[in-house]
């Protein structure tokens, strides 16, 4: 199969109407080739392209920034000469200033297949801005490694931020050229957008499911996606960012597992079975102990739960991230009823809210967690509704088959 930046650099055909135009790039650490160039790189060396300018996501162009709320500056390229203007610096969304630097900017992001991650909603403001100021949007497409899944609630009106770009449930299905249709459907932008899509790429194939396990080298999106193991749990754990509990950030494998050194996690995994063994299928939990080197309880022994899902049990249809990391904190809940598992601290530059609220675009979730009488069920309908009604919205977007 081809992403959509190798066909772009190898079809001369496709980069056809772009003569005589300015071209940006926004791209990220991932933003490879096949033979592992960056398509800063690669973009600059083809003769027909005039290349003005770069634009880095969160984390940076080249991944410079380890942490959430780290923010890059604008710089030089030193190789190309070009500027770099930071979308998670001083402005989230490009300025005019930016915006005037180009005629068509090239997208080439991979994304987890997850509403907060936030490389969404700087598409989301670069349509806008484009919208706005008459330029246009390339979409070099890539795969939404986790699939095409849909899973978690909805966010709710009102509670738009920049890990939540619109009304998405928490695992979307889409890829990024989907996406983009999406917004500009939805926010009805008056925009030119084209998105130079995949070739050969097959959402259910095994065993990747998304991601073309044996063709393509893995590359950190972001520090803390090391893995399609983190990929396929991000979606749950990601709401741990939101809580006292350590997602891991600090050990090896971030986001992928939780813990902290005051809870037993052999119970928490005997709590889960026993409140909805059918949201644990398609993956096993183990216990662990892990000492986080940085972020929470760093150098502190924490008892956790990891989440394998990279070995003959793992089952693609029937793994449900979202609801399982809703029913651990379910089960600490029950287990520790004084327990403080909501964290308080402004998430993302989101003040006067809690972070799990912002996290899943409503206060849903934690009043479900922190109402004794709530059961598994309740959550279900709830979810359920959300996630057949964007499966039927997005129908329309689809660029691949299903």
């Amino acid at each position: 199969m081809k992403f959509g930046l190798d066909r772009f650099i190898e079809d001369a055909n496709l980069r056809k109407p772009l003569a005589g135009k300015r071209i940006a790039l926004l791209a990220h650490p991932a933003s490879v080739t096949q033979d592992l160039t960056h398509a800063l790189d690669a973009i600059a060396t083809l003769d027909d392209i005039q290349l003005s300018a770069a634009f880095g996501p969160q984390h940076g162009l080249r991944g410079d920034k380890q942490d959430n709320m780290m923010e890059s500056p604008d710089y030089i390229d030193p190789q190309h000469g070009i500027p770099v203007f930071s979308l998670y610096g001083e402005v989230r969304r490009p300025t005019d200033a930016m915006m005037d630097t180009f005629d068509v900017i090239l997208v080439d992001l991979q994304d987890l297949g997850c509403r907060i991650y936030t490389f969404i909603t700087t598409l989301r403001y670069l349509l806008e801005a484009a919208a706005e100021k008459d330029k246009a949007v390339w979409i070099l497409d890539r795969p939404n490694p986790v699939g095409r899944p849909i899973e978690g609630l909805r966010l709710r009106a009102g509670w738009e931020s920049f890990v939540g770009a619109g009304a998405l449930p928490m695992r979307h299905g889409l890829t990024m050229g989907e996406l983009a249709n999406w917004f500009i459907a939805t926010l009805r932008l008056d925009v030119e957008c084209k998105v130079i899509t995949m070739a050969g790429w097959q959402a259910k194939a095994a065993s990747g499911y998304g991601w073309p396990l044996g063709e393509r080298t893995w590359i950190n999106p972001s520090p803390n996606a090391p893995n399609l193991w983190m990929a396929r749990c991000y979606a749950g754990t990601v709401m741990l960012e939101g809580t006292t509990l350590s997602e891991g950030r600090g050990t090896t494998r971030p986001l992928e597992l939780f813990g902290a050194p005051d809870i037993d996690a052999k119970n928490i995994i005997k709590k889960m079975q026993a409140l909805a063994p059918h949201w644990l299928q398609g993956c096993r939990l183990g216990e662990i102990w892990f000492e986080p080197t940085f972020h929470k309880y760093q150098g502190e022994l924490c008892s956790g739960v990891q989440i394998y899902v990279e070995d003959q049990h793992y089952q693609h249809e029937k793994f449900k991230p979202w609801r399982l990391q809703a029913l651990a904190f379910k089960a600490i809940h029950q287990l520790y009823p004084d327990y403080e598992l909501w964290r308080d601290f402004p998430y993302e530059y989101e003040f006067g809210k809690l972070a799990i609220d912002v996290i899943n675009g409503s206060t849903l979730l934690r009043e479900w967690v922190d109402d004794d009488n709530a059961t598994p069920d309740d959550l279900e309908i709830l979810s359920s509704k959300d996630e057949k009604a964007w499966k039927k919205e997005v129908h329309d977007f689809i660029l691949y088959p299903i």
